[in-house]
């Protein structure tokens, strides 16, 4: 019975160690990432130029930022001094690029049919603020160099 004892003071504190150990090395390997803090930022883009989305990268790491492009402006909108049949739309085409190389498009409009002013794609939340100029061009006027602003935030910014 002396032996019994003697071995389960023995063994018992042994096992204790070595499953504080597996413990130990068990969480050590996970990692758990951070929510990325609240963020809104609204960018001014011209048709063809882009901007990396800076406070989505993580922390020390500005390179791994998602890029976000304005592919294309089209503005159907009836022309002063032309007659049309119907008074057309504004809407931009975006594509988004990621740091692991894979992208995504999206089309913002606030008055084109079916279209959307805001939309949500990895984790980003996007929302056409505006465009310049606002003025339709003139029948013969080539178009215009537009500015456009959306504002872009993480999916958890108020």
């Amino acid at each position: 019975m002396k032996t019994t004892i003697l071995r389960q003071l023995f063994v018992l504190p042994l096992l204790v160690a070595v499953m504080a150990a597996l413990y130990a090395c068990g969480s050590a390997g996970s990692t758990t990432r951070a929510a990325p803090a609240p963020f809104s930022t609204t960018y001014v883009l011209r048709q063809g130029s882009s901007a990396a989305i800076t406070p989505a990268a993580p922390a020390g790491l500005a390179t791994a930022a998602p890029v976000l492009k304005l592919e294309r402006v089209n503005d159907s909108r009836c022309h002063a001094g032309a007659v049309c049949v119907w008074a057309g739309y504004i809407s931009f085409s975006f594509t988004l690029h990621q740091p692991d190389g894979s992208s995504s498009s999206f089309v913002l409009s606030d008055n084109m049919p079916n279209g959307v002013a805001s939309i949500s794609s990895n984790g980003l939340h996007f929302t056409l603020q505006g465009y310049e100029p606002r003025q339709v061009p003139a029948k013969n006027e080539p178009a215009p160099d537009y500015q456009v602003s959306l504002k872009v935030s993480n999916i958890n910014s108020p």
